[in-house]
């Protein structure tokens, strides 16, 4: 059986819905914060897509989650990254989620290869959880322009410590454990793919490159024959003298 807690009007295909508001696509309306209304060990996969936050008792509704989940079940979370602005100030948001919280799901943790790192916790924080939820898988989804190729993963691992709103979202995949679960059996679980948010496509970092070009390639074009310089206004040319008329020339004779 496939469970998706918080399904909204965006249920995945072939999941049973829940949600505390009545939508098309929900099959059962109820408050998870009250319990989810499934037998024990029933359910081999779990959606929790951005609905987590919101809870009340954050433990109380993982370990019923875990309640109806059968050994080696996957559990699937998408949540808003802690360390996001846009999501620190949101007073709607009870719970946060980074890179340190798969640590505080399980007793026995293990660090998944290949997988975003998880930093170590001082043990006074550990909590005693009635559960197992083991990471096999955990995803960051980035801002723009950081979600691009323009930057490399190592960059951002340093940027990530420095650079606010760097991460937009984060995702987990986790293995619910309830016998014993040999290293090499989780190592192989690791490797595996696993179903994920219909959001996470669009989310995930676009690593096609991107085209740059260099200005040695930049071929120069020849560039227009310069317009000839204007020429200088001519001077304004000076009326001709006009010769004395025959009446001005007599006058003149008479007079001397």
């Amino acid at each position: 059986m496939h469970v998706d807690l918080g399904c909204g009007l965006h249920k995945h295909d072939h999941f049973w819905g829940i949600d505390r508001i009545d939508a098309p696509g929900v099959d059962c309306v109820c408050d998870i914060n009250d319990g989810i209304p499934l037998p024990d060990n029933t359910v081999e996969f779990v959606m929790i897509s951005r609905s987590l936050p919101y809870v009340t008792d954050l433990f109380a509704v993982m370990a019923d989650v875990y309640r109806i989940c059968y050994h080696k079940a996957i559990v699937c979370i998408l949540a808003p990254y802690a360390h996001h602005f846009r999501h620190m100030s949101n007073p709607n948001l009870k719970h946060k989620f980074d890179e340190y919280t798969p640590r505080y799901f399980t007793k026995s943790f293990a660090q998944p290869s290949g997988c975003t790192f998880c930093p170590p916790v001082p043990d006074y924080l550990v909590n005693d959880v009635p559960f197992d939820f083991r990471l096999v898988r955990m995803e960051l989804f980035y801002e723009p322009p950081y979600s691009t190729s323009l930057y490399e993963q190592d960059e951002l691992d340093m940027l990530q410590y420095v650079q606010p709103n760097l991460v937009s979202e984060i995702m987990y995949h986790f293995v619910v454990v309830k016998k014993e679960l040999p290293p090499d059996e989780w190592q192989q679980l690791c490797k595996q793919t696993y179903m994920e948010p219909i959001w996470a496509p669009a989310l995930r970092r676009q690593l096609e490159p991107v085209e740059i070009v260099e200005a040695s390639e930049i071929v120069d074009s020849p560039l227009p024959a310069p317009l000839p310089a204007p020429l200088p206004p001519k001077e304004p040319s000076k009326p001709a003298k006009k010769a004395p008329s025959q009446a001005k020339k007599k006058s003149r004779a008479k007079k001397s």
